[in-house]
């Protein structure tokens, strides 16, 4: 057996390992009715507010044909709804119904218990050290234009690192003073005094095992989730990373329960503006203000969940 074949067989042991390690050999995910990829495909369209078949063929790897069919058996079940794109005619954009989310949360939530369970049986170093391996492993097999990353819960020492890398960064690119560090800084403790997992969250975005991202979502009122302090270091733009973190903003706030979701920005931001509105946010009021010694429009924005 040459060197080559025997790193094959090492992997193809390893993926009979792992494969009885999650459970996915099951005929059906979690005890329900639906397979492992019919789940996939509903976490897709629950993650993503706006998808279509082609879009779910390409993310999935998946024939058209085989996607038409369980998106039909989906649309028979009312589990989900069917419109016309505005930006193209001849695409159609999926939704899930009410109905589609309350099916598809328990399964989500039954997955995320079991590969917990499975991480208890581990120290937090040994977690660490095995989601590490696993991002490597992405990034080594993934798309090599499209370096991998992870989102995680924040860890101590974060929401300095986001005061201080905002600060810095709003400075560098547009002037803004300390006033704006002080904002920032004045958010970041004011989540972590009055933190309510059930209405709030803050991702981090990481890289290669360094922190490039972050984002907020917080409670304005019973029914209205705001999004805060979207920020992408200029490292790791491109990679659609901004554009995660805000769909997992949206995915948070309607599993919450929140019926619309609104955010603060400037006009100057427009990197940040172009991910609201393709995430379907809706520009509602501007005015000018004066602030972190800068002229400037502030804008909020608005998208009913």
């Amino acid at each position: 057996m040459t060197p080559l074949q025997e790193k094959a067989e090492k992997v193809r042991q390893f993926n009979r390992f792992y494969t009885r390690r999650i459970g996915v050999l099951h005929e059906h995910l979690l005890e329900s009715e639906y397979s492992l990829t019919e789940v996939r495909m509903l976490y897709e369209l629950a993650s993503h507010p706006t998808l279509t078949s082609a879009d779910l063929c390409r993310m999935l790897g998946l024939n058209a044909g085989y996607v038409s069919r369980v998106i039909g058996g989906f649309e028979k079940k009312g589990l989900l709804a069917k419109s016309r794109s505005n930006e193209d005619a001849r695409a159609t954009r999926l939704k899930l119904t009410d109905h589609g989310r309350r099916t598809f949360q328990p399964l989500n939530d039954a997955s995320r218990e079991e590969v917990m369970a499975m991480l208890r049986q581990l120290s937090e170093p040994q977690q660490e050290q095995l989601v590490h391996a696993m991002g490597q492993i992405h990034g080594l097999l993934g798309d090599q234009a499209t370096p991998s990353y992870v989102l995680r819960d924040p860890r101590p020492g974060d929401m300095g690192w986001i005061v201080h890398r905002q600060g810095l960064l709003y400075f560098q690119e547009y002037g803004w003073d300390a006033e704006f560090e002080a904002l920032v800084a004045d958010i970041v403790a004011k989540y972590v005094q009055q933190f309510d997992p059930r209405s709030d969250r803050c991702w981090i975005a990481e890289k290669d095992g360094q922190v490039v991202g972050s984002v907020f979502v917080v409670r304005q009122d019973e029914t209205t989730a705001k999004l805060r302090l979207l920020y992408v270091d200029a490292n790791a733009r491109g990679l659609g990373i901004g554009r995660r973190l805000v769909d997992e903003c949206l995915r948070f706030a309607r599993q919450a329960g929140y019926k619309k979701m609104m955010l603060w920005t400037n006009s100057v931001l427009v990197d940040a503006r172009r991910i609201y509105e393709k995430a379907g946010f809706q520009l509602i009021e501007e005015e000018a203000h004066h602030s972190f010694g800068k002229d400037l429009v502030g804008q909020t924005w608005s998208i009913d969940l």
